[in-house]
């Protein structure tokens, strides 16, 4: 009992709280029954699917009932006519993925940790993955969703249908909600055809300007990759540390540029990406053209954060996102904060979009006076992106770990009207009360 009142009392933050209870709901019935006790007797209640969160959006930092849905872990359909799959919440997304794939068809928000997170957790964050250059994040495959609102109602919106202006976009409030108005029990989930083929380049430059130049010219050049990440010298030594120095060739960033569409197309832009990266200063360019070489340099990219992990270092891993034009200036100014606080820090992500994880890297971070330090060197950081027209979080969620700057990145207007939709969707605020929004209601 111990032990699951523990495990359902953290993610991956660095932060716990232990609920009072545990309830593993199995059917929709499952979680009417819970939250219907729940908001008769003022009890928080605080969703779960697998876990893997990087912000403590799910710790129940008010006690109560920690609402588990991981064994809602269904595929209820794939249909191909209509291009929908339709799930239960606690299903991994990489299973979600192969089930469309299966079938020739393709969903393809691609978190990082797709083998081990939930489409309830993407649903909750709005997750996005290095495919949401071409393809978007979460939120633009969402069709329809089942959700028990904070008084045990089941309210049903969207649609199977891929087209839907009917009534105000309710749909969306709840993507990315993280869990503060309803809990979703089921999605309708908008598939395409599967590419046919994928292929890759991956180079190394002198340094992450040229690099990020690079991202830029295949932009103007009028190619839009599936996928363009970045990675700094830091996080390629670590890289090189775990995986040995055979993992990457010389140089002190990296970029993957991946392509996807008709096998006739590839070559030719293959031929022409090859082009622009010479002409950026590249100084090493590998192709990968199929589909098992491309998932080599995806594993290679996932092993980037193992291997962050590695040098033995805390990771306070921040998801910001910067307009793409300021990433040089992003990547300058933490090599600035690095130099004056002694905190090295590694940056690396989905250049495409500007959505870089810029990861402090503290040594003996639970030490109180390190992790002030720590603490007072993310505020910089944060105040940085939002005086640079960047936002706070590109896909991992607000949560705890980015509270005190919601303020900030909201305005006052925008947090009232915040306050006014958490009230009328959950008045007694028992939704997982004490995140990003305080307790907008008393919970006893």
């Amino acid at each position: 009992m111990a032990e699951v009142l523990a495990e359902h009392g953290t993610d991956r933050w660095n932060f716990s709280h232990l609920p009072d209870v545990v309830v593993f709901a199995e059917s929709r019935d499952d979680v009417v029954a819970v939250m219907g006790f729940a908001h008769e007797h003022n009890i928080p209640v605080t969703t779960r699917g697998a876990g893997v969160g990087y912000v403590g959006g799910c710790v129940p930092v008010k006690g109560g009932i920690a609402l588990s849905v991981r064994r809602m872990d269904e595929i209820l359909e794939v249909n191909v006519e209509d291009g929908v799959i339709v799930t239960q919440p606690g299903v991994i997304t990489g299973n979600l993925q192969e089930a469309a794939r299966k079938k020739g068809w393709y969903y393809p928000p691609d978190p990082a940790s797709l083998k081990e997170c939930s489409i309830g957790g993407n649903l909750a964050t709005n997750a996005g993955g290095p495919r949401c250059l071409k393809y978007g994040v979460t939120k633009n495959y969402v069709l329809g969703l089942e959700v028990v609102l904070a008084n045990g109602e089941v309210l049903e919106i969207g649609s199977r249908c891929h087209k839907n202006k009917t009534g105000f976009d309710l749909l969306h409030l709840f993507v990315g909600s993280e869990g503060m108005l309803g809990v979703i029990t089921q999605a309708t989930l908008r598939m395409i055809p599967h590419p046919q083929q994928r292929a890759m380049l991956t180079a190394t430059f002198p340094d992450f300007s040229h690099a990020a130049s690079a991202v830029q010219a295949i932009l103007d050049g009028g190619h839009l990759p599936s996928a363009l990440e970045i990675t700094d010298a830091f996080t390629l030594k670590a890289a090189r540390d775990h995986l040995g120095e055979h993992c990457l060739p010389a140089g002190e960033a990296h970029l993957i540029v991946e392509i996807d569409g008709r096998a006739g197309a590839i070559s030719g832009e293959l031929n022409e990406l090859e082009m622009i990266l010479k002409n950026a200063g590249a100084l090493s360019i590998e192709s990968h053209g199929n589909a098992e070489s491309c998932e080599t340099i995806w594993q290679l990219r996932r092993d980037f954060s193992y291997s962050l992990r590695a040098t033995g270092l805390t990771k306070l891993n921040e998801d910001i996102v910067v307009p793409r034009s300021k990433l040089v200036q992003l990547v300058e100014f933490a090599q600035e904060l690095q130099q004056e606080t002694g905190i090295p820090i590694a940056c690396f992500g989905h250049a495409g979009d500007g959505n870089i994880h810029t990861n402090l890297m503290v040594e003996n971070y639970h030490d109180p006076m390190i992790k002030a330090q720590a603490d007072a060197a993310l505020d910089r950081l944060f105040q940085w992106i939002l005086a640079h027209d960047g936002v706070i979080t590109g896909e991992h969620g607000v949560g705890l770990a980015k509270k005190r700057w919601i303020n900030d990145a909201l305005g006052e207007v925008g947090i009232s009207l915040h306050h006014q939709v958490k009230n009328a969707l959950d008045p007694k605020g028992i939704l997982n009360p004490g995140k990003f929004l305080g307790d907008s209601q008393h919970v006893s």
